[in-house]
């Protein structure tokens, strides 16, 4: 629940409550749904924790909705966690999914609200319930509320809410421009001390309609521009992944550079395109008999080349493809006053 974990943007996940269910293209293959279903099976009888959060459909598991609060400890685990961190909220759930009742996400801000020290990422595709409940002019009281009632270690500061949390990031997922239209303006209107962009896994090209700094002097910037503070981009990765044309993430990363915005390239995913460079070996020589696609700009995939910008894609796997997007990696975090 608040153990390490491998994504490379954060340092640990928190789970208050886990459960879930698919929102649109972009959770077809949701490697949180396959670990929820591996408990379960695991264990023929059930898992007390994830008993009942997927069902099998087609010989696979499949979310079911139904969302279960975690123990008290581990609901509350981040306040004995002494090392600073930033820490990926709800990595098994969505903190504004539809079945999760406020109070649960009371508590779950209570408890972010009662360490400073560390950095709570939130990421949702949920974002016009995520701006309904920030938007409430009463939240802050009943956060206070939730905070009176847990109980702390005795070196825990006194609850102090200053909106929007300094230490709370707020993001959403999108995957490909019709999921950005949708989202990225609802978060743009939730009050955040820090709002960030998931595009994993990017399933096509995507315009986030950042201005170009440059264009403005600094006090004349559009208000958009310092709303996102953060973008990252990853390919799919996991079984029945889909590729990633690479002009899609260099897209994404020249948007980021004329705008001053932050770049995180996560990671290629399964299939590495053909000529990019990997700190192991040039995928200009594929291994023998390994599977390719060609993938064209419009998402489309072939076994032959058909369009002048088709790129054929190597499915070499998450490891060996890397996170090197034309010859560097890009790891970049925002900067937190």
């Amino acid at each position: 629940m608040g153990s390490k974990t491998k994504i490379e943007w954060t340092d640990a996940s928190w789970n208050p409550f886990m459960g879930y269910s698919r929102v649109s293209e972009g959770c077809r293959h949701c490697y949180a749904e396959r670990i929820a279903g591996r408990f379960v099976s695991a264990r023929p009888n059930g898992s007390a924790v994830y008993d009942g959060l997927t069902q099998i459909v087609n010989g696979h598991p499949v979310w079911s909705g139904v969302v279960k609060q975690a123990s008290l400890e581990k609901r509350t685990a981040p306040l004995r966690w002494r090392k600073p961190r930033r820490v990926f909220v709800d990595s098994m759930s969505d903190l504004f999914h539809e079945n999760a009742p406020d109070e649960w996400i009371d508590q779950a801000f209570a408890v972010m609200a009662l360490c400073p020290q560390h950095t709570f990422q939130i990421l949702t595709k949920r974002p016009e319930r995520m701006l309904d409940y920030l938007s409430d002019p009463l939240i802050y009281i009943r956060i206070h509320r939730q905070a009176c009632q847990i109980p702390c270690p005795s070196d825990v500061p006194q609850f102090v809410a200053v909106p929007p949390l300094p230490n709370v990031w707020l993001g959403v997922s999108v995957e490909h421009q019709a999921a950005a239209d949708e989202r990225i303006p609802l978060l743009l209107r939730t009050p955040a001390a820090v709002r960030f962009i998931s595009a994993e896994p990017l399933l096509g090209r995507v315009d986030l309609h950042l201005p170009d700094q440059e264009a403005y002097p600094l006090k004349m910037r559009p208000v958009a521009i310092q709303r996102i503070h953060w973008v990252i981009c990853g390919g799919e990765s996991g079984p029945g992944a889909r590729p990633m044309h690479p002009d899609w993430a260099r897209s994404l990363r020249d948007q980021c550079r004329a705008a001053n915005v932050p770049f995180f390239f996560k990671q290629w995913g399964e299939w590495l395109p053909e000529g990019i460079e990997v700190g192991w070996k040039d995928v200009g020589r594929p291994p023998r008999n390994a599977e390719h696609l060609w993938i064209a700009e419009d998402g489309t995939q072939h076994t032959g080349l058909i369009g002048s910008n088709d790129v054929r894609t190597w499915r070499v796997g998450k490891k060996a493809a890397g996170a090197l997007l034309d010859g560097r990696e890009w790891r970049q975090f925002p900067e937190v006053r």
